[in-house]
C-alpha cells in the first residue's frame, strides 16, 4: 500500500511539474509579444507556432527530469538540493529545446521566449516544490504519510541517527526500534528507543512489525557483520540506507559523491570548488578594484608621511603561507623600523612592539598597513575574506603544536577573517584564532564573508587585539 501511495504521489508531481511547464511556455509567448518589456520589431507571430512546440517540450522536460532524478523521493534531502537538481535539469532540457528548434528551421522562434520560459519554468516548480514540501512536512507532523524505519546499529553512531531522526519530525519517520549485537541490551531501552533484538533477528521483525526503511549504522569494529545483515535483508521489501561510520572521521566539509557508480565518502574538502570558486573570485575582484579607487589617495598618503617619519622603504614585503600551503609575498604599509629582525631573526610580534616606529604603532592600531594587501587581493594570491595567513617559519613550529593547524590553508588567505572580526588577532589565543578559522572554512558562504566584512569595522576600530 506505501509503494502505491509512493507511485500515486511521484504521479502527482510529473502531472505538476508538466502543466506548470506548459503554462511557462504559453506565459512566455504572451509575457513577450503583449506585455513587451523589450521593443518588438518583426511583428507578433501566431499562437500556434508556439503551440507546435508542446508535445518537444513535455517530451524532453519529461526525460530529462526523469534522467536527473528530479521524482527520487527527498524525504531526507534538504530543499536546496531539490532546488539544484531542478536547475541543472531545467537547462539541459532547454538547451535540448532550442537545439530541436534550430532543425525547424522554417520557423523562427524568440530567443526572448526561450529566456522568458526558462525563468518562469524554474520558478514556478521550485515554488510548487517548496508548497508541496511544507505540506508534507505539516501532515507528518501530525501523524500522516509516516514511513516506519528500524536502526541496526545500537553503538554511538546508531544513537545519533535515532537523535537526528527524532529532531526532525517533518520527515515523517518514525522509528520502531533498534537492533544491537549485545544480548544484554535487548529488551531495555537506549534514549527512550527500544532495543528490539540481535542483528540476526533483523528479518524476523521485519515480517512482524511493519518496516519500510531500514538505516544500517554499525560501529567501524563492527563491519565484520555488514555482509551478514545484508543477506538478512536480501528477501525484505524495504528501504535501505547505510551511515558509515567513518564519516565521523571528516575534518572539513565532509560530503558523499558519486563517481561513475561508486560512491565516495570526502572526509576533508576545500569549498572553493566550482562555481563556489567563481563566485568568490568574482565578488573579492568587484569590491577590491572599488576599495582601491576608494583608498588610493589615503594610501597616498600613509606612503608620503612614512617617507618622511621614517628612514626606508614605503612597503615591506613579507613570506606567507596561502591556499594548499603555497607561498607568496604579502604587502604591508612598513610599520617597523629598518633591519628590525637583523639581530633578533623573525620574532612573534606583541602588543607593545618596540620595533615599532611612532607611525606605525598608530598604522597596526587602525589596520591601515594592510592596505596593500588589496593588490595581493587583485593578484589572486589573497580574497577579501579568509584565515589570516602566517609566516613559513612560524608554521612548523605550530603544526607540531597545535591539531589540524594546517587544515586553515584549505582557504584561500584573507585581509580579513571571522578570527580577526572576532578580535582574535595578533598577540592573542592562537588556538582560539585556529578554532574561528576553521568554524570560517566549515560554515563558509557569500553571506558569511559579507557578515565578517561588515563586522570587522567596528573590531578595527575597537582597537581589539590590535598591534
Amino acid at each position: 500500500m506505501l509503494k502505491q501511495h509512493s507511485r500515486f504521489f511521484i504521479s502527482l508531481l510529473i502531472l505538476g511539474d508538466l502543466i506548470l511547464v506548459l503554462v511557462s511556455w504559453i506565459l512566455a509567448y504572451y509575457f513577450r509579444f503583449y506585455v513587451e518589456l523589450i521593443p518588438i520589431t518583426k511583428g507578433v507571430p501566431d499562437l500556434q507556432l508556439y503551440l507546435f512546440l508542446i508535445p518537444f517540450v513535455v517530451i524532453i522536460w519529461g526525460v530529462v527530469f526523469k534522467v536527473y532524478r528530479v521524482y527520487d523521493p527527498k524525504r531526507l534531502s534538504s530543499f536546496f538540493t531539490e532546488i539544484f537538481s531542478i536547475v541543472k535539469a531545467s537547462t539541459l532540457a532547454l538547451l535540448i529545446l532550442i537545439a530541436t528548434s534550430f532543425f525547424l528551421q522554417e520557423y523562427k522562434f524568440s530567443r526572448v521566449v526561450f529566456a522568458y520560459f526558462y525563468i518562469f519554468s524554474v520558478v514556478l516548480i521550485c515554488v510548487f516544490r517548496f508548497t508541496v514540501r511544507k505540506t508534507l512536512r505539516y501532515a507528518r507532523k501530525r501523524g500522516r504519510n509516516l514511513r516506519y524505519a528500524l536502526i541496526i546499529g545500537a553503538g554511538i553512531l546508531g544513537q545519533q541517527v535515532w537523535r537526528t531522526i527524532k529532531q526532525h519530525p517533518e520527515l515523517g519517520i518514525q522509528v520502531h526500534g533498534i537492533l544491537s549485537r549485545h544480548p544484554y541490551k535487548v529488551g531495555t531501552q537506549i534514549d527512550g528507543v527500544d532495543v528490539l533484538g540481535l542483528y540476526e533477528d533483523v528479518s524476523r521483525i521485519i515480517r512482524k512489525i511493519p518496516i519500510d526503511q531500514v538505516f544500517i549504522a554499525l560501529p567501524i569494529d563492527d563491519y565484520k557483520n555488514f555482509e551478514s545483515v545484508l543477506k538478512s535483508l536480501d528477501d525484505e521489501m524495504v528501504n535501505i540506507c547505510v551511515i558509515p561510520d567513518i564519516y565521523r572521521f571528516a575534518s572539513l566539509r565532509g560530503s558523499i559523491e558519486e563517481f561513475d557508480g561508486l560512491p565516495l565518502v570526502n572526509l576533508r574538502a576545500s569549498p572553493l570548488v566550482g562555481w563556489n570558486r567563481v563566485i568568490k573570485r568574482g565578488t573579492d575582484l568587484i569590491f577590491v578594484l572599488g576599495a582601491l579607487i576608494l583608498a588610493f589617495p589615503l594610501m597616498g598618503i600613509i606612503s608620503l608621511a612614512i617617507k618622511i617619519f621614517s628612514p626606508g622603504t614605503v612597503f615591506y614585503k613579507q613570506e606567507r603561507m596561502g591556499l594548499d600551503g603555497e607561498s607568496f609575498l604579502l604587502l604591508k604599509f612598513r610599520t617597523m623600523k629598518v633591519g628590525a629582525e637583523d639581530k633578533t631573526g623573525p620574532v612573534w610580534s606583541s602588543l607593545d612592539d618596540p620595533r615599532r616606529t611612532k607611525l606605525g604603532r598608530f598604522l597596526r592600531k587602525t589596520s591601515l598597513d594592510e592596505l596593500p594587501q588589496l593588490f595581493n587581493v587583485l593578484k589572486g594570491e589573497m580574497s577579501l575574506v579568509g584565515p589570516r595567513p602566517e609566516r613559513p617559519v612560524f608554521i612548523e613550529k605550530f603544526r607540531a603544536s597545535i591539531p589540524k593547524y594546517m587544515l586553515r590553508h584549505k582557504m584561500k588567505a584573507g585581509i580579513t577573517g571571522w578570527a580577526k572580526a572576532n578580535g582574535w588577532r595578533g598577540d592573542t589565543s592562537l588556538g582560539k584564532r585556529i578554532e574561528h578559522d576553521l568554524y570560517y572554512i566549515e560554515n563558509w558562504s557569500l553571506a558569511l564573508d559579507f557578515k565578517i566584512m561588515l563586522k570587522t569595522i567596528p573590531a578595527i576600530f575597537g582597537g581589539k587585539g590590535a598591534m
